[in-house]
């Protein structure tokens, strides 16, 4: 990295320098241990949006951060949590492992408490992007004509093409759970749950509302496509979603709700634009049919599927027609009484 040139991280709207920090590495370290990072250096220059209080014995501020991060603070033997107190000149206190409370930064210095803040913010931003997801919005596309004509369409490439290298029934995505994904959040907590739900509600207020006029979306499903660059060798093979009139209101509508939790830092940046498509065939069911496509599995433990005479056939199909009216926040690894993943908040366009 260049030191001139330092990483920015934007975290709620609020940029900050990463500088390089060489990592300290302990031999035979424990499962629930985790050693002081480089992404702890970084800017100490005070933001003026820290809400930092003044009391008789000094400066304070809290932060609501989710319990599973605390160990990243403290770090293996408290040496994370120790060396962030006397670099700072603060006290820092963490609630007991497991209960979700607030972290509480105490010093003679408004500068030193600041940042203590800064620094834990960016760290913390670091480790959360190495969490698992545990939610993802999604439209679900599960209509009974689309699960249909899926169950068809998997019927038939199985009855004509199942000589074909890596094919079989274990791909197949489950019927019930056909959806379209717009991006996968880490919710480590109620409140990060609930604050999603308002962010949502939010964003019906301020964009979509305006974009559907209160009115579902009518949508064609048809056509295949695949991921990567080789048909031979085919990890995700979709079906491609579009508007049946042409217009590009449900693009518009994805793209803003990406943008606007990836601000929030629920949300972590995949990619610029969100790819319009229903995962057909993963072959990360191969192994677990209930994972879902962005699982964080050994990439290198996948086998892939030969999809050229599945393309040729099927390049076309139609799939069905179905109307978009919910976004919801899905649960991963959970159903619902219909097969579709259990929703822990939505928003209707009607």
């Amino acid at each position: 990295m260049d030191v001139l040139r330092p990483t920015l991280i934007n975290i709620h709207g609020r940029i900050y320098r990463k500088n390089h920090v060489k990592e300290q590495v302990y031999p035979n370290e424990e499962e629930d241990d985790f050693p002081y990072s480089g992404v702890v250096d970084c800017m100490d220059e005070p933001c003026d949006s820290v809400l930092i209080e003044q009391t008789e014995q000094g400066y304070r501020c809290t932060m609501d951060v989710p319990s599973a991060l605390y160990k990243y603070i403290i770090g293996k033997k408290a040496e994370t949590k120790r060396r962030l107190e006397t670099e700072t000149r603060t006290s820092i206190t963490i609630p007991k492992h497991g209960v979700e409370g607030t972290i509480v930064i105490t010093g003679q210095q408004r500068a030193g408490v600041a940042s203590a803040q800064t620094r834990i913010e960016v760290m913390l931003d670091s480790f959360r992007r190495k969490q698992p997801f545990t939610h993802f919005l999604s439209f679900a596309i599960n209509h009974r004509t689309i699960q249909e004509q899926f169950v068809k369409f998997k019927k038939e490439v199985l009855e004509s093409h199942s000589q074909d290298r890596g094919i079989d029934d274990s791909i197949f995505q489950n019927p019930a759970k056909l959806h379209l994904t717009i991006g996968t959040l880490i919710l480590l907590n109620d409140q990060e749950v609930t604050k999603a739900c308002e962010l949502l509600r939010k964003c019906k207020e301020d964009f979509i509302d305006k974009l559907t006029d209160g009115k579902p979306l009518a949508v064609w499903v048809k056509g295949i496509e695949y991921m990567n660059d080789d048909p031979s060798m085919v990890d995700v093979l979709y079906g491609k979603i579009e508007m049946k009139n042409g217009t590009d209101k449900l693009q518009l509508i994805v793209d803003g709700l990406l943008e606007r939790f990836m601000a929030s830092g629920l949300m972590g940046k995949e990619w610029d634009r969100v790819k319009l498509h229903a995962t057909m065939i993963n072959t990360l069911f191969r192994r677990d049919p209930t994972v879902e496509e962005r699982s964080k599995q050994n990439v290198r433990e996948r086998e892939s599927f030969d999809a050229r005479n599945v393309l040729k056939k099927f390049e076309d199909y139609f799939f069905g027609e179905v109307e978009l009216n919910t976004v919801h926040i899905s649960q991963r690894f959970s159903a619902d009484s219909s097969g579709f993943y259990s929703s822990s908040g939505s928003i209707n366009f009607s």
